[in-house]
């Protein structure tokens, strides 16, 4: 069989960058075969994707993907550790994935190897390093980054690859493949013209978030150039349809509510509440009445804006620590949101192949499963699609999980 490239990817949404890598993933691995985990409705920086699964599904079977796999909802808006664990969990489950190609911020993936060992083997030097960076009141990403300067002792090699999110992501999706002893390859890409937060774009390259912020002021006419004209025409039909949820400020009541509401105990519960936290949280959302008043209490030194963004996801979403800690511990489903031809064709192989494989095409056929632990993960998935189109302006329609069927592209 023909080589099968895997890629992970939030696609939010899928533009001239994403396009490139793909292009460039599929000249230089040969493969004449791509899959791609995506994440749903909400992202791994603790906001919302601009147009719901199924659209993001359509464009990227519409660019150039054969199969699309949903990253289940606990890792899809989880620390970037455990995002690259559920998604290499996943691709190494198939067994058929030749290449992973992630996108970087450096050209040279030898450096991220050389973290994701120390990451992966923790040496007591390494383990000593970090505790000493987290006494000083840092943030553990801060506090990793100074440990791992230390300790490999090469500051004009090293520094400033763990400031990028896609080199964090791809040390992170390096770590998992030693952790699983894959036989996947990896490679990177460099990431073309704009950086990954960059609200600014030149020539026809932007950033996913430059592109949600002119969509989101309304600038809708300018996005244009910067994506396919595929995604255009998906993007435009759900602006029109008022399906578009540009970030989570879309639940900003709902959000201030349910952590009002909730008990000190119950806040400490939640994923990534620790040392305290929980106070400072209830006190912000007892004090403010948006996100980003109560995000201005809550920020420190050792919290970062996306850890917070997070845990205000998780008690959105009904999302406790046993939740997050059971991902940790199951091997996904695979969730098929669509495929073309040759997607269908690597469904069938994978299924044949892989007979004791959870793959599941069908949400309404799949929720009576005997499994508890895929069970409790789906329903997460399930509940966040009820939450997500309570966002649209209009038609907000509910169990979208059984509502809406696989989605079929076309060869390109």
């Amino acid at each position: 069989m023909s080589k099968v490239l895997g890629i992970i990817a939030e696609y939010n949404p899928f533009h001239n960058g994403h396009l490139y890598h793909l292009e460039s993933s599929k000249k230089l691995t040969n493969c004449e075969y791509t899959i791609a985990i995506i994440t749903g409705n909400f992202t791994q920086r603790g906001s919302t994707s601009i147009i719901d699964k199924w659209e993001k599904t359509k464009a990227a079977l519409s660019n150039g993907i054969d199969l699309v796999i949903e990253l289940p909802l606990l890792y899809s808006i989880s620390s970037a550790e455990n995002f690259a664990d559920g998604a290499i969990k996943i691709l190494n489950s198939l067994n058929i994935v030749d290449y992973l190609s992630f996108g970087t911020e450096t050209k040279d993936i030898n450096i991220l190897d050389d973290i994701a060992n120390v990451l992966y083997n923790e040496p007591k030097q390494y383990k000593s390093l970090l505790l000493d960076e987290l006494k000083k009141g840092l943030s553990f990403p801060k506090a990793r980054e100074n440990a791992l300067l230390n300790y490999l002792n090469d500051f004009n090699k090293y520094s400033n690859v763990l400031s990028n999110p896609n080199n964090i992501l791809g040390i992170e999706y390096l770590k998992a493949l030693k952790k699983y002893k894959s036989t996947i390859n990896p490679i990177c890409i460099p990431r073309f013209e704009t950086s990954y937060n960059s609200i600014n774009f030149s020539n026809n390259f932007a950033s996913a978030t430059a592109i949600r912020n002119l969509i989101k002021n309304n600038r809708f006419n300018e996005i244009k150039d910067l994506i396919p004209n595929s995604t255009y025409s998906i993007l435009l039909e759900n602006f029109n349809k008022g399906h578009i949820i540009p970030d989570l400020n879309v639940f900003e009541k709902e959000i201030m509510y349910v952590l009002r509401k909730m008990k000190i105990e119950e806040i400490y519960d939640l994923p990534d509440v620790s040392e305290g936290l929980e106070f400072t949280i209830k006190n912000a959302v007892n004090s403010c009445n948006t996100i980003c008043e109560s995000t201005d209490l809550i920020k420190s030194k050792r919290y970062t804006l996306s850890r917070i963004n997070r845990i205000f996801l998780y008690a959105l979403l009904d999302i406790n620590k046993k939740d997050m800690n059971l991902s940790k511990n199951t091997l996904p489903y695979i969730r098929v949101l669509g495929f073309n031809e040759q997607g269908k064709s690597l469904l069938s192989k994978v299924s044949k192949n892989n007979p004791s494989l959870n793959i599941v095409t069908s949400v309404k056929k799949f929720i009576d499963t005997t499994n508890e632990n895929l069970k409790n993960i789906i329903e997460k998935d399930i509940f966040a699609s009820n939450v997500y189109s309570l966002g649209f302006k209009s038609t907000s329609i509910s169990n979208l999980d059984f509502r809406n069927r696989l989605i079929k592209g076309e060869k390109l």
